[in-house]
């Protein structure tokens, strides 16, 4: 297992920005598929973005698409979500999860680790 630390929320006004950080311990980082998923009260965790192995291979849901942007630093064992032009909705804890099989996935259930959130707060 790999734990995983989130930092960066924060309260930021309506078209802001804030760059979210998942840092990893444990076993090899680079083995993992990354993802980032969201919940806010109320809500089911939602998928966000995710990030292959290498940083190669990226994919959104279709609400950030344009407006976040996931990376990672294999050797730093982090992983990055900038967001720009936030938007009230946004509002929410945010999670960061790591994947040891190798394909990218928007299902919480094929995460297995998880970190414990970082509050993301919208203000309009």
């Amino acid at each position: 297992q790999v734990q995983l630390v989130e930092s960066g929320g924060g309260l930021v006004q309506a078209g802001g920005s804030l760059r979210l950080s998942c840092a990893a311990s444990g076993r090899t980082f680079s083995n993992y598929v990354m993802g980032w998923f969201r919940q806010a009260p109320g809500k089911e965790r939602e998928f966000v973005a995710a990030i292959g192995w290498s940083g190669g291979r990226t994919y959104y849901a279709d609400f950030v698409k344009g407006r976040f942007t996931v990376s990672r630093d294999n050797a730093k064992k982090t992983v990055y979500l900038q967001m720009h032009s936030l938007k009230p909705e946004d509002t929410a804890v945010y999670y960061c999860a790591a994947r040891l099989s190798p394909g990218l996935s928007d299902r919480p259930a094929d995460f297995g680790s998880w970190g414990q959130g970082t509050q993301v707060t919208v203000s309009s």
